[in-house]
């Protein structure tokens, strides 16, 4: 599992329902997660047996955030500290295997850090499987990109490029909009970034239809922040606010519009 990659993602147990039934999730605990007070669901999404992200039930969690791999979280920590960064809940053991910790990047945007100490062939599983649901090959309600909201593109540049080795690259099949894609570690962009007036890190989900997920998303309890919007490349997406507060968007690809 390659550092600084994004395989994964966490919501509060406060909104699982409200994700549930919007996305058509499936659910299952964790049986490791038993340590310091912390307790982990593990998300799946339809259809599929292998975990995309998990339910958090613990201290330090309001908004729904992504998680970076790590080789070393303690070690992380300190040097994005340096860079930086604040510490919101510290490394912290959760079963035999796992350690994560909870950072704000300058902009006060929250991100986690996810150490997992299976042994290598386990872990070559994990990342192949993890990256393939992400974005060689997701389905309808699972998480499948990543997006950085900021008024500020070169701090956000610099943080994340000395954080974790990022490239940000203008996209051009955004049709002139301030977007730009992230390349995490290898040919393909799993996240963007988009300089506006909101700072914000937010997972975002792949649908079928934007416009009705949306509407169907404010009558859970939802608000509307941004969209939906379209590039010119058929590409749908909308920024929404969940019943907690906290962010994620939805998107369709040209070819499932």
């Amino acid at each position: 599992m390659d550092s600084g990659n994004v395989v994964w993602f966490e919501i509060s147990a406060a909104v699982k329902d409200f994700y549930g039934r919007l996305l058509g999730w499936g659910f299952a605990l964790d049986p490791d997660s038993s340590a310091g007070g912390v307790t982990y669901t593990r998300i799946m999404a339809p259809g599929r047996e292998f975990p995309m992200g998990a339910v958090y039930e613990g201290p330090g969690m309001e908004a729904p955030n992504v998680s970076i791999v790590s080789a070393d979280v303690a070690a992380d920590q300190a040097r994005l500290e340096k860079l930086g960064a604040t510490v919101v809940v510290p490394a912290t053991q959760v079963s035999d295997v796992t350690t994560f910790a909870r950072l704000a990047d300058p902009q006060g945007n929250v991100f986690s850090l996810f150490q997992n100490d299976r042994t290598p062939e386990r872990l070559r599983e994990f990342s192949g499987r993890a990256r393939e649901q992400m974005s060689a090959a997701p389905v309808p309600g699972a998480y499948a990109w990543f997006e950085i909201g900021t008024g500020d593109v070169q701090a956000t540049r610099e943080f994340y490029g000395q954080a974790f080795g990022w490239t940000i690259v203008l996209d051009d099949s955004a049709g002139g909009k301030p977007y730009a894609n992230v390349f995490t570690g290898d040919d393909r962009p799993t996240g963007g970034v988009y300089e506006q007036g909101v700072d914000y890190l937010m997972p975002c989900f792949l649908v079928t239809d934007v416009p009705a997920t949306t509407a169907r998303a404010v009558d859970l309890g939802a608000r509307v922040e941004f969209g939906p919007d379209a590039n010119p490349d058929g590409l749908v997406y909308a920024r929404l606010i969940d019943p907690r507060g906290g962010r994620f968007g939805v998107f369709s690809t040209p070819a499932a519009s």
